[in-house]
Formats: C-alpha cells, sequence, structure tokens
C-alpha cells in the first residue's frame, strides 16, 4: 500500500451528495488532476480523517474514470465518530489522506453472479455489476434493507429491472436466504456484502459448497472459534535474520512494533487488510476476516494484527 501520508496521496472532496437519508457519497480526485491508480471491482481505500480515524471504504464509483474516485459512507450512530465527521464536517475542497487501492473482495471470471448486498455492502457490488454487464455474464441482485427510503443507489439501479430483487424487512420480513441461494450451481458465483447476521447465514447455506463459489466481505471481525494459544511463540524475520518472541497476551503487530519493526496497518481487526505478510515458514492460526477457507489452508500469508501461530516458529517475509 502506498505511504498515505505523502503529499501524492492528499486527495481533495470534489463533490458530497446524500444518497439516502443516511448514506453520504463522496467524489474524490488529486488536487492537481493528476491520473489515480487503477483499482477493481471490490477494491477499496483507506481514508485518514483529520480528526485521527482511520476507516476503509468500498470504491463504488466509474473504475474507467481515471481521475476520481467515489466512495459511500453510511452513519452510524454507535460507531467511533468516522462516519459522523464525514456527514457533518468534511467539505468540498477538503484534503484527506488516502491508502490504496487494495483488494480483499477480488471479482473472478463466472458465467453467472448471484449478488447480495445489506445495506451499505451494495458498494462493492456496483463495480460487479458494472463488470458483469461490460462482460456480458448473466447476474441477479438480492438487495436488503429495512426501508426503502434509506437503502441508497436504488435509483441507479432501478434501470437493471427484474435482476434486481429488492426486499426490505419493514414490509417483506427478513429474506429467505436459504431459497435464495437453492439455485446457485457450479457456473455461478455467489458476491456478498452486508451485516454480520446475513454473511453467517450465508456461510451456514454455503458449507458445503465448493472452494471459491461463495466470496464475502465483512464490515467487522468474526469471533475465533478455536481458543487463543496459550503459549509463546517466535516470529523469524527473514531479511535480517532476528527472532522476536509473541508473547500470548500480545500481537504479532504490537510484539514487531516494540522491537523498532514498521508494519503498516489501518483496522486492527483483521478486517481491512492493510498488514498482510507473505509466510516463508511455520502455519499460521488465521483469526481474520478476510481470507476463504483456501487460501487459509494455504498458509502462505497471513494479518499480524490478529492471526496468531499453530506452530512454535513462523518464519515471515520481513
Amino acid at each position: 500500500m502506498n505511504d498515505p501520508n505523502t503529499e501524492g496521496n492528499l486527495l481533495s472532496v470534489r463533490r458530497k451528495e446524500w444518497v439516502s437519508p443516511t448514506v453520504v457519497a463522496l467524489t474524490l480526485g488529486h488536487p492537481d488532476g493528476r491520473r489515480l491508480a487503477d483499482w477493481a471491482p471490490g477494491a477499496h481505500i483507506d481514508v485518514m480523517l483529520p480528526n485521527g480515524l482511520g476507516r476503509q471504504y468500498s470504491l463504488c464509483g466509474d473504475r474507467w474514470d481515471a481521475t476520481t474516485y467515489r466512495i459511500a459512507v453510511r452513519r452510524e450512530a454507535d460507531g467511533r465518530g468516522g462516519s459522523a465527521y464525514i456527514h457533518d464536517h468534511l467539505r468540498v475542497g477538503d484534503r484527506l489522506p488516502i491508502g490504496g487501492p487494495r483488494n480483499n473482495f477480488p471479482m473472478v471470471p463466472a458465467d453467472r453472479y448471484l449478488f447480495i448486498a445489506g445495506g451499505i455492502g451494495i458498494t462493492p457490488i456496483i463495480p460487479m455489476i458494472t463488470q458483469a454487464e461490460m462482460l456480458g455474464a448473466d447476474w441477479n441482485l438480492l438487495y436488503l434493507g429495512r426501508h426503502r427510503e434509506t437503502m441508497p443507489f436504488l435509483e441507479e439501479l432501478s434501470g437493471h429491472g427484474e435482476r434486481v430483487t429488492v426486499v426490505t424487512s419493514d414490509q417483506g420480513g427478513r429474506a429467505d436466504i436459504g431459497a435464495c441461494v437453492s439455485a446457485v450451481d457450479d457456473r455461478t458465483r455467489v458476491y456478498a456484502c452486508g451485516p454480520q447476521g446475513l454473511l453467517d447465514d450465508l456461510a451456514r447455506y454455503a458449507g458445503r459448497w465448493p472452494a471459491g463459489r461463495l466470496r464475502m466481505e465483512r464490515f467487522s471481525a468474526t469471533d475465533a472459534l478455536r481458543p487463543a494459544r496459550t503459549e509463546p511463540f517466535d516470529v523469524e524475520l527473514a531479511r535480517s535474520k532476528r527472532v522476536v518472541s509473541i508473547a500470548p497476551d500480545e500481537s504479532i503487530l504490537d510484539a514487531l512494533g516494540a522491537q523498532g519493526v514498521s508494519v503498516l496497518t489501518s483496522c486492527r481487526e483483521g478486517v481491512c487488510g492493510t498488514c498482510e505478510i507473505t509466510v516463508l515458514d511455520g502455519e499460521p492460526d488465521h483469526r481474520d476476516s478476510i481470507l476463504d477457507d483456501h487460501e487459509r489452508a494455504a498458509g502462505d500469508c497471513m494479518f499480524v494484527c490478529v492471526s496468531r501461530s499453530l506452530s512454535d516458529r513462523l518464519v515471515l517475509d520481513l
């Protein structure tokens, strides 16, 4: 990831518009109009706010527009202040340090796609729909929310007609996720983003699917099912041959930082992907909400803000 503190990554707010009563969309561009880094559907950027908070937001604009990024931010009533700052204080012309783009939710080729979005989870799905249209792939969208009036981009999506199914809890109750995915076959890839309850339901129904058929992006970290390792373990830094001991009550990230080893990080919850490190040897204990089962089994990378080790020693590409 690019260093968000460099001048080249300071982007200006070019436009601020409300796309629902609770969601504001921001269009960002370089103050000098320079070309921005390319991105693909599923990518997000890190946004560093003047109040000291850093947040990750999916890119939901036109990937072929090389001079702007578009994100959408829902006001979180119980949040830590990031969305409130953007809604209440951020103005057109303000400049923000930006990191990325980075993609933990890549779209792979398929004959057919089923997109499932809950609320603000629609943001990474919008560019995927555009991509599916460009490729001539068959697709459908199930878009879930509490009230139609609070669901962003409904007007934009209405042009797709019957491909889009909108279900709101205030009118039809909860969607039958099992029925929605019952027809998913080997030709279909399912991409889902939304609240934890929705994704947990999907994961249960997809438990017997082949790896890769379902791909999800979570807003928040999931609870690890296995108990954390209770013994210390060592991390060897392959480039310097240094060995750092990790205590049971500290993260790899914090232990490395205490030894002067800097690793770029953002969420510290295993959801953003900023602190991804290549694993050269050893067996990582994955505790992130990013990797799928196949990627976890490969054991060739890890997110050191939350993940630990199942082996006595890990060798990292640092």
